[in-house]
């Protein structure tokens, strides 16, 4: 069955996020019901066409798409008896790997602040292959690149557009965090190996490999699909959100992953909070409203994601080498602050650029890496114990 991949772009800050932003979804073949002038959003906020809670966002579009009909063979494979508990947590984590059309809902169901006034939802949708980067018994990652193409008016396709999107790492019975308290603040915290048996962590990490957060959680497995909950975390506040919102500097959030025959699904549910600077709740009005949010990544077939790849081939070695140096980080501090805006320079900006520069040898580049996160990040180390 084809359908439209529906995607919008206001700004590359938007379109690196989730894609890009949309208002027009083609989700329905027929209309069930009568029509009416009212419209209604997921969990109903009721609006007009006119009204300030129209979902924000663009109308720009993409070419059809085929959704597929065979599930992935490691979803096949899931499903077999016999698997150990942790074989088949690893293959739902790994069916998760393949191509998608994407599509990100969010919005506030609820307010706690007075006059409260509920903002405009976000949609976005987008096209993108996940890949499967590193595999061994207790780790895996996998790497999301967006290949995204639009439609004019005219009907004509553009070229793709490429952008190296987020990555997810799971690690299992992993002993080690770094939790987000607030403010770009991270700290790290040891867990009891009695406390984590059976636990996956899942470390989600910005385009520019940077960290956004990281929660643990079991894998639960019935016939036909398998979740993993997260336990609740602080979140930096979403691209989505930082750059038209002041009035709160945290999530309070924890999401649900389903892996299904067609792809998977990641249910959202945060509050946000308002911080002080030393990244205490605020005394009053701490927690403003709740959102809830659906990410669906449903599987596609047919889409040429080649310029995804060529861009893979051409950058994976520097992109492994930023990997690298946020571990070192990672180890060397016990609490580390990370700056997104250093002199007028966004970090991910300077990064994108250094990806398609040519370096004399690996030494140099691993150096330019080290100098330019240096200057976005702000750590301590890690005092040695008596």
């Amino acid at each position: 069955m084809r359908r439209k991949a529906c995607l919008a772009i206001s700004g590359l800050l938007t379109f690196i996020c989730m894609a890009a932003n949309s208002a027009t979804l083609d989700i329905s073949d027929e209309h069930n019901g009568p029509m009416t002038d009212v419209l209604r959003y997921t969990f109903s906020w009721p609006y007009s066409d006119d009204s300030e809670l129209a979902p924000r966002g663009g109308t720009t579009r993409g070419p059809d798409v085929l959704l597929a009909k065979q599930p992935a063979q490691e979803f096949l494979k899931l499903q077999a008896d016999g698997l150990s508990d942790k074989a088949r947590d690893r293959l739902a984590i790994i069916s998760m790997a393949g191509d998608y059309r994407t599509s990100f809902d969010f919005i506030e169901t609820m307010g706690f602040v007075p006059n409260y006034k509920p903002p405009k939802p976000y949609q976005s949708w987008g096209t993108e292959r996940v890949y499967l980067i590193e595999d061994s018994e207790d780790f895996i990652s996998l790497q999301h690149i967006l290949v995204m193409r639009f439609e004019s008016d005219e009907g004509e396709i553009s070229e793709p557009m490429v952008v190296k999107h987020w990555r997810q790492d799971w690690r299992f019975e992993d002993t080690v965090t770094h939790d987000y308290q607030g403010h770009g603040v991270y700290e790290r915290h040891n867990h009891r190996e009695q406390d984590i048996r059976g636990y996956w962590t899942q470390t989600v990490y910005q385009v520019d490999d940077s960290p956004r957060y990281e929660a643990m959680g079991k894998w639960h497995h019935r016939r036909g699909l398998s979740e993993w909950q997260s336990t609740e975390k602080r979140r930096p506040l979403p691209r989505r959100e930082f750059s038209v919102r002041s009035d709160y500097q945290a999530l309070l959030g924890r999401h649900r992953i389903t892996v299904t025959h067609n792809g998977w699904i990641q249910e959202e549910d945060s509050l946000k909070l308002a911080l002080k600077a030393n990244n205490e709740q605020a005394e009053t009005g701490a927690m403003l409203a709740r959102e809830v949010g659906i990410s669906r990544y449903e599987r596609i077939t047919g889409y040429d994601f080649d310029a995804g790849d060529l861009y893979w081939e051409k950058t994976e070695s520097f992109w492994r080498d930023v990997r690298t140096y946020w571990s070192q980080v990672y180890e060397s501090s016990q609490t580390f602050e990370v700056k997104k805006r250093v002199d007028g320079e966004l970090m991910f900006a300077t990064l994108f650029d250094m990806a398609d520069r040519p370096y004399e040898n690996s030494d140099s580049r691993q150096e330019m890496i080290k100098q330019t996160i240096r200057r976005f990040v702000q750590h301590k180390k890690v005092e040695a114990s008596n």
